[in-house]
């Protein structure tokens, strides 16, 4: 219903952001992470909204680009994972990390997170890991390079490499989790990048 608020930013509370937009102050829950990026007050500023109705309150939550309100969405179609905890995730960690910890299956980095226990961890990668596209969790100048050299691999293999560096891991890290994998000749660069981000979660 509601695609995005666009105005100045009026106040920053505790939990929430006020955006003017058109003489109206609209409320809108957000996570830490777009309290920390969030202009001065009077600056115009953009968030991408879900809008929430229950019996007893209408909500607003606010993200700064559709991915993280996509990943939002993603959260709260997971059983026992509600907005208010999967705002709580979205504060503890960041959406590109996120995203990481599921595609590697890392629950005890997600179980971290205030309201998510070991089982729900669980439940969230088992739902959630099919969903994450490689594209999500890549910085968007290695996409646009499509870098598959210089990492002394060819091949799915070497691309891997070249994305998990570009994801901020050492060469030597991402060359011990790409050999850690059983590479064969049907196996994507994706399929592979998927399963070394499985090995990496454990060093």
């Amino acid at each position: 219903m509601i695609s995005f608020v666009k105005g100045p930013l009026s106040e920053i509370l505790e939990d929430m952001v006020v955006i003017e937009c058109g003489s109206v102050g609209y409320e809108l829950h957000v996570p830490v992470s777009v309290l920390q990026k969030l202009p001065d007050i009077g600056v115009e500023v953009k968030l991408y909204t879900y809008f929430q109705v229950r019996e007893d309150a209408m909500c607003l939550y606010g993200f700064l680009s559709r991915q993280d309100l996509q990943m939002f969405k993603q959260l709260i179609s997971v059983n026992g994972i509600g907005p208010k905890v999967a705002l709580g995730v979205l504060s503890a960690m960041e959406p590109d990390e996120l995203r990481r910890a599921i595609v590697s299956g890392d629950a005890k980095a997600i179980s971290r997170a205030p309201g998510i226990g070991a089982k729900t961890a669980q439940r969230m990668i088992l739902d959630l890991k099919d969903k994450i596209e490689t594209s999500d969790i890549l910085p968007p100048e290695f996409l646009q390079e499509k870098k598959g050299q210089g990492s002394g691999l060819s091949g799915a293999a070497g691309e891997a490499v070249d994305a998990l560096t570009a994801l901020g891991y050492s060469a030597s890290e991402a060359g011990r989790a790409v050999g850690r994998v059983e590479v064969t000749d049907s196996m994507t660069a994706e399929d592979v990048l998927k399963a070394s981000l499985k090995h990496l979660a454990f060093i």
